[in-house]
């Protein structure tokens, strides 16, 4: 028998759980990793339990301090960052899509030092631009860029480093 216990089939053919389960198991996938509430909806969905069920399930979970948004928010911002080396558009552009508030996203991106930031930005511009083969400096900056924008750099930010780059380069 796996860790999730006693299953049985949903419609999807995937194995479901009963609703007096599911806030057992979620209590240990929550205190695990820190979960948003759109992350529980959609493991409940998988499992078979949709809509009020599901809602008062995460009610409970938030009740009981297994889910809490602004932690959430933090430790996503921070985790991100420090892991993936995400800028801050990336990462507010993640929380929207788990269904943040703006206020929370907020306070997420507070836990990004601004100094260690900036560093991130520049260790990781030096470094895309070490490994990037373009004879044509244009081409090579576009490309430099447009790798910084897609892990969530601001686009003045990186226009700066870039710059910086160059002129250090050029001396």
């Amino acid at each position: 028998m796996s860790s999730w216990g006693k299953y049985k089939p949903n419609e999807s053919g995937k194995n479901s759980w009963s609703q007096e389960d599911a806030f057992e198991k979620l209590t240990t996938f929550c205190a695990y990793q820190d979960r948003c509430p759109w992350e529980i909806r959609r493991k409940l969905y998988e499992k078979g339990i949709k809509d009020e069920a599901a809602e008062k399930i995460i009610a409970e979970l938030v009740e009981e301090e297994f889910v809490n948004e602004e932690r959430y928010a933090r430790a996503f911002a921070r985790g991100k960052f420090r892991l993936k080396k995400w800028g801050r558009n990336r990462i507010r552009m993640e929380l929207k899509m788990r269904e943040i508030s703006e206020e929370l996203i907020r306070k997420g991106l507070t836990e990004i030092d601004a100094e260690e930031y900036y560093d991130t930005l520049l260790s990781q511009t030096e470094k895309k631009w070490e490994t990037t083969r373009e004879s044509d400096s244009f081409k090579k900056k576009y490309k430099v860029t447009q790798y910084l924008m897609n892990k969530g750099f601001e686009m003045d930010l990186v226009k700066e480093v870039i710059e910086g780059l160059i002129s250090d380069q050029s001396q």
